[in-house]
């Protein structure tokens, strides 16, 4: 494979990944992930199965080596209800065939990195989510250690909606991933600002209403008994009211979540790190 410096200036370009590319596919995410693909999903990415892909080639290369991968993406089109993050988007009820574009993976050649390639090729993701009338947005996981993928997505104006504990299982250990989302054509989350606002102070106000109702009923029955009361009643320390203020009011005004679970990739029976932007 390619080493780590490279004598001259790049000159990138972009094309479809095709089957003659299948060999130095399959090296490339040997190389850069912690994990191993089953070949079925190789197949898939090379003959366009299911999965859209752009390579990153060099052609200031000499010979054949100008067309040779150098940087990858690969994504799925999936169904709105039917994805992973349909709490996510705000997707019109009437329409059944919206739709998500999800980033299988994503990486670079060490020896290559640092020249834009990775922007480039999310450029190439968001560009093509936008002329597909249906979608709503693009989405992708990140392990959590992944300091430089985080501040890409971030830079490309991806957003960082939920936490999920223990997602990727590598080797035998848990890792937590960001889920980041890029909102297309009218898509958005369905928590604005001031939805977060209004949901928070219905969330207020019932939990008010409740415990005012309980201290009503239970004042007529026993006035003068306020110590029993409180503990029967359970009343939570400042740190249990916040766990379950984000646990319980999730579901009305929550956008940024922390979630339990871990990813089985279809492609292979271990779970794994199906994001390859662990390596730009």
């Amino acid at each position: 494979m390619i080493g780590r410096k490279i004598s001259h200036r790049p000159f990138i370009a972009y094309r479809p990944i095709g089957p003659s590319d299948l060999g130095i596919l399959q090296q490339l995410h040997a190389d850069l992930f912690p994990i191993r693909y089953e070949p079925e999903f190789f197949h898939n990415v090379v003959n366009r199965r299911e999965i859209i892909s752009w390579g990153a080639v060099d052609r200031s290369r000499p010979g054949a080596q100008s067309d040779d991968l150098i940087g990858f993406v690969t994504i799925k089109i999936v169904l709105a209800r039917e994805s992973e993050i349909t709490d996510l988007v705000k997707c019109d009820s009437t329409q059944s065939d919206q739709t998500l574009v999800y980033i299988l993976t994503l990486g670079v050649v060490e020896a290559y990195r640092k020249f834009g390639i990775a922007s480039a090729l999310i450029r190439e993701v968001t560009r093509y989510a936008k002329t597909i009338p249906t979608c709503r947005a693009a989405y992708l996981h990140v392990i959590s250690y992944n300091t430089p993928a985080i501040y890409l997505y971030k830079k490309m104006s991806f957003t960082c909606v939920r936490r999920l504990y223990g997602f990727y299982l590598i080797e035998g250990q848990h890792y937590d991933a960001y889920l980041f989302v890029y909102y297309v054509n009218g898509g958005r989350s369905p928590c604005s600002p001031l939805e977060l606002v209004i949901g928070a102070v219905k969330y207020v106000r019932t939990s008010l209403n409740s415990v005012a109702s309980r201290l009503w009923r239970y004042d007529e029955k026993k006035p003068w008994r306020w110590t029993k009361y409180r503990e029967s009643c359970g009343f939570m320390t400042p740190s249990q009211s916040k766990r379950n203020l984000v646990n319980e009011g999730s579901s009305e005004f929550q956008c940024v979540s922390c979630i339990n679970r871990r990813y089985t990739s279809p492609y292979n029976s271990s779970s794994i790190e199906r994001c390859g932007a662990a390596n730009m």
